[in-house]
């Protein structure tokens, strides 16, 4: 589940040697495996590798070395000449007794199978000149393509396109993961993705110390709530939602049953006079109060049961909606500020986070959109080609001392404690009228069951995606709610918890 940036994998790798393991025998190790995924793919046929200059293209030349071995009729096209490359990777051209092809791209043929070993996940500049005709032609071609590491033309931190990137149809990658093979649109270069073994030992970690993590049950497994069978719906907690007025009830109630959903004991829907009974009338286990204004809100909060809050869905923007959020600080309460909560502090951001921090809670959790995070959060908008959303999101957590997430198809969850995750799971149709507003109330109810606030945004984002996926094309925000205990008992299964 540990993410590692290429800077990082370098550590990993230097770590590894040091350790006495040898750098030759670690891609020996990483070019059988780019063989083993090539046989996979290509049964018969010829097999084309493309090699670069670095390490990357010396795994390429293991490959072709093993696929000859096997039989494969296998040809190799160099950027560099043999007698240039250096280290490892000069070890590695050594070993392939065939012939290495003119850096052509009218040589590329008709393959069954294209072996990409020209940059991996280290590249960090503009692909121009022969490199990037190359690419391009790769692309013409048409056929099948197994990437090394990461397909050529991206940034492996970043997953930033580099002027041209191959599309793969696989990507054998080397110990972890990297941001890009998670982060768009790197990961709709990379195909399926293979993590291989090497020979790196885990025990690297220990020294890397990697805060990035692919958001997945087995990271905040140890943070996933399980009523007890003495307990009762107090102990389950109660979050209450935040009602807009009539025109704008629907977001409150979407988030009201997410919340329920996800396990809250009690949700209560504060609701004003003239939506009073829209909200009356269309919920049933959800409970319906009346509440005006701050103060009523305050009276509200001083019942220390309701332990949890989310607003923004509907609530509507300016002055009102910013004296509630500052109401439920000083409350102290864990809370989910979303959509219009997050947009009326557009003007005045700092007041908000300066308020966030002098509350000292740890339990707030930002869900922005692109949107809104642009309004909330200008300086960390993406003026660089070299500047991820993981870092902005990353950096957003650290000047507001929340937790962030900034929602898209690689949501991106981050704490003010540098801690990150990366999200692969949404299906294309979770783009839909409020689905943001289930996942508020999602996230929402997890906090209302005492899950801490980072735990509760990566587990919520966790089970959206899955409740897409598990609800199918043509869903709308309504179906979310409802296939959540599909969601529930996949993971009881998975976990060997006992319903």
């Amino acid at each position: 589940m540990e993410i590692l940036t290429t800077g990082e994998m370098e550590q990993a790798d230097r770590l590894a040697i040091a350790g006495g393991a040898s750098g030759f025998a670690l891609m020996l190790r990483a070019g059988q495996a780019v063989a083993n995924a090539a046989a996979d793919l290509a049964e018969e046929g010829p097999v084309l590798v493309i090699t670069g200059c670095g390490n990357n293209g010396g795994d390429g030349f293991v490959a072709a070395t093993e696929l000859a071995a096997r039989g494969y009729d296998v040809s190799v096209i160099s950027l560099c000449e043999r007698n240039s490359l250096k280290g490892d990777a000069a070890l590695a051209a050594k070993g392939w007794k065939g012939p290495v092809l003119p850096w052509d791209p009218s040589a590329l043929g008709s393959p069954a199978l294209i072996i990409d070993a020209l940059f991996g996940a280290g590249l960090n500049r503009p692909v121009r000149g022969d490199a990037r005709v190359m690419i391009e032609a790769i692309i013409a071609n048409g056929a099948p393509v197994l990437s090394v590491d990461l397909p050529s033309g991206i940034n492996g931190t970043t997953g930033t396109i580099m002027g041209a990137a191959i599309r793969a149809t696989e990507t054998v990658t080397f110990f972890r993961k990297k941001p890009a093979h998670l982060l768009l649109p790197g990961r709709m270069h990379c195909g399926r993705v293979r993590v291989v073994d090497i020979g790196i030992a885990d025990v690297v970690l220990d020294e890397i110390r990697p805060i990035t993590f692919e958001n997945i049950p087995d990271y905040w497994q140890s943070a996933f709530p399980v009523p007890r069978i003495d307990g009762h719906k107090y102990v389950r907690g109660h979050a209450v939602v935040v009602s807009g007025n009539l025109t704008s009830t629907g977001a409150a109630r979407l988030s009201a049953r997410g919340a329920l959903r996800a396990g809250a004991g009690l949700v209560t829907v504060l609701s004003p006079d003239d939506a009073l009974g829209a909200n009356a009338a269309a919920l049933t286990a959800v409970m319906v109060r009346r509440m005006n204004d701050a103060a009523g809100f305050a009276e509200f909060l001083a019942d220390r049961r309701l332990n949890a809050c989310i607003i923004g869905p509907g609530a509507g923007i300016g002055d009102e909606t910013r004296a509630l959020v500052f109401t439920a600080l000083a409350a102290g309460r864990a809370m989910v500020l979303d959509a219009d909560a997050l947009t009326s502090f557009a003007d005045t951001p700092d007041r908000l986070f300066e308020t966030i921090r002098q509350s000292g809670s740890s339990d707030i959790v930002l869900t922005p959109h692109e949107g809104e995070f642009h309004r909330l959060f200008s300086e960390m908008n993406n003026k660089h080609p070299l500047r991820s959303k993981l870092e902005r999101v990353r950096g957003a957590a650290q000047r507001s001392g929340a937790v962030v997430l900034l929602k898209g198809a690689d949501t991106v969850v981050a704490a003010p404690d540098g801690r990150a995750t990366i999200a692969a799971n949404a299906p294309p149709w979770l783009a839909t009228a409020g689905s943001g507003d289930v996942l508020s109330g999602m996230i929402g109810g997890l906090l209302a069951q005492n899950v801490p606030a980072f735990e509760a945004a990566c587990m919520g984002v966790w089970m959206h995606g899955e409740a897409g996926q598990e609800a199918g094309p043509g869903m709308i925000a309504e179906d979310l709610p409802e296939v959540l205990p599909a969601v529930w008992r996949r993971l009881y299964d998975r976990f060997g918890i006992d319903y």
